[in-house]
C-alpha cells in the first residue's frame, strides 16, 4: 500500500482529500518502526512524544490500575491508533504498555510534526478535536448511568470498564478477593457469578486470572 493509503485507515486522516494527503506525505517528517514479535513499544509511565499507528501486526496491550494490584491484556490488530489524548494535557504520559505480539509496523509523527498539521490542515485538526470531545463525553456520561442492580450486571460494567476497546478477547489478572473489594460484595457472591458465567460458555476461570474469548458477548 501506499503511504497516504495507510494514513486513510485512520480516523484522524479520514476526510481528507487527495491533495492534502499527498502534501502531509511531502512535508511531514514520518517515522517508520518496525518491532520484533515480544519487543516493547512503549511502558506505563513513559513520556507520550509521538503519534502511533499500527499498519501490520498486532500488539499486546497492558492497562494496570493504580496500585498494579491487577491488570488486563488486550490484543489490538492493525489498522489501530494508540490513543492520542496522551501526547497534550496536563500529565503526557503512557497509561498503557505495549509490545509487539506479532511482528509489527507502524508509522510514528512526533509531537512537534502533530502541532505542525494541527495548524496546517483544517480536517486533521477537525478529527483531532471529535476525538478528543467523543472521549469527554464518554466519560462524563459514565457518571451518569443507571447503576446495575444485578451482581452480573456489576461484574459485567467492570470488565468492560476497563478495557481500552469494547471487543475481542481480554485477559484479566485479577483474584476474586480483589474483584469482591472492588464491587463491594463477598467473594463467595463474586466466585457465583464468575462460575455461572463460565457455565454459560463466556469465560474461562484459572487462578488469579479469566480469559475472556469475546468481551462483547457479556451483553448478549
Amino acid at each position: 500500500m501506499e503511504i497516504h493509503d495507510h494514513l486513510l485507515q485512520f480516523t484522524l486522516f479520514q476526510g481528507m482529500s487527495h491533495a492534502d494527503l499527498m502534501e502531509v506525505v511531502g512535508h511531514t517528517k514520518l517515522g517508520f518502526t518496525k518491532l520484533a514479535a515480544g519487543k516493547w513499544l512503549v511502558k506505563e509511565g513513559e513520556p507520550c512524544s509521538h503519534l502511533y499507528f499500527l499498519t501490520n501486526g498486532t500488539l499486546h496491550c497492558e492497562t494496570s490500575n493504580d496500585n498494579h494490584s491487577y491488570r488486563v491484556v488486550e490484543h489490538m490488530a492493525a489498522p489501530y491508533m494508540l490513543p492520542c489524548e496522551q501526547l497534550f494535557g496536563l500529565s503526557p504520559l503512557h497509561t498503557s504498555s505495549y509490545k509487539a505480539e506479532t511482528p509489527c509496523n507502524l508509522i510514528t509523527i512526533d509531537k512537534q510534526e502533530v502541532r505542525l498539521l494541527l495548524e496546517t490542515q483544517l480536517v486533521f485538526r477537525l478529527n483531532v478535536l471529535n476525538t478528543l470531545a467523543a472521549e469527554t463525553q464518554r466519560l462524563r456520561h459514565r457518571a451518569w448511568r443507571s447503576a446495575p442492580r444485578q451482581l452480573r450486571e456489576r461484574v459485567i460494567r467492570f470488565l468492560f470498564s476497563r478495557c481500552l476497546y469494547p471487543a475481542g478477547s481480554k485477559t484479566f489478572f485479577i483474584l476474586m478477593k480483589q474483584m469482591a473489594e472492588e464491587l463491594n460484595a463477598s467473594r463467595l457472591d463474586i466466585s457465583h457469578v464468575l462460575n455461572e458465567m463460565q457455565n454459560d460458555n463466556l469465560l474461562t476461570l484459572h487462578r488469579g486470572r479469566i480469559e475472556i474469548p469475546m468481551i462483547e458477548r457479556l451483553l448478549m
